[in-house]
C-alpha cells in the first residue's frame, strides 16, 4: 500500500463545484500531509497506536478539513469551506 489523500463525504461533491485555484492549494496541502504521514508512520498498516486528531487547514480562499487514517494509508479531505477570500 502506498500513502495518498482523497476526498470523502460531502467534500467530494463541493470539490466538484469550487473554484480550480482553491482546489489546488488544498491538494498542494494534502499532498503535503501525505508526505509528512509517510515519513512520520513508516509502517501504516501494523501501526498500533490510535489515529492522530484532525485539523483544519486555510488556504487561499477558504479552508478544509483533514483526517488522517494510519491503518489505511489515507489522509482524507472531509470538508472543504469555500469563503472566496
Amino acid at each position: 500500500m502506498s500513502w495518498t489523500w482523497e476526498y470523502v463525504f460531502g467534500a467530494e461533491e463541493a470539490a466538484r463545484t469550487a473554484p480550480p485555484a482553491f482546489l489546488a492549494e488544498i491538494e498542494r496541502k494534502a499532498d503535503e500531509l501525505v508526505r509528512a504521514a509517510e515519513a512520520q508512520y513508516l509502517h501504516g498498516p501494523t501501526h498500533g497506536g490510535g489515529d492522530p486528531r484532525g485539523d483544519d487547514i486555510v488556504v487561499p480562499g477558504g479552508m478544509f478539513s483533514y483526517q488522517i487514517v494510519v491503518r489505511s494509508e489515507r489522509v482524507y479531505v472531509v470538508q472543504l469551506t469555500y469563503l472566496g477570500f
